[in-house]
């Protein structure tokens, strides 16, 4: 099997796995990140409801979201966003992607400015 098709396989596994157990409701709403190679984007989603709560983007701030440095600054401002809007703990979903990199960049800044998970 080649490597690519595998890695992607697996990717689809743990994002199956993980959504399965995890869901978002008002009183605790599901964070979401995905990562494209240039940029990271996150939510904030009530399952239950349906809705977007809050949002925000290394493409929305102008930083380069390709790197550690970017995700950190999207993190903290998805957890500012969340603080406003009265949202005070998430359930974190990784959608697939190992925790290590931008994606735990990303969650430490976020629970650094006062998000719990």
């Amino acid at each position: 099997m080649n490597r690519n098709v595998k890695k992607a396989e697996m990717k689809e596994r743990r994002h199956r796995r993980i959504r399965g157990k995890l869901s978002g409701s008002p009183a605790r709403p599901r964070m979401c990140v995905f990562r494209s190679h240039k940029q990271i984007y996150v939510q904030v989603i009530d399952d239950i409801a349906g809705q977007t709560l809050v949002c925000a983007s290394s493409l929305a701030m102008d930083t380069k979201g390709g790197n550690i440095a970017g995700a950190k600054t999207v993190g903290a401002e998805i957890a500012r966003k969340a603080l406003e809007k009265g949202i005070h703990e998430v359930a974190f979903d990784r959608a697939g992607y190992r925790y290590h990199g931008r994606i735990k960049a990303l969650a430490d800044a976020a629970r650094e400015a006062g998000l719990k998970f």
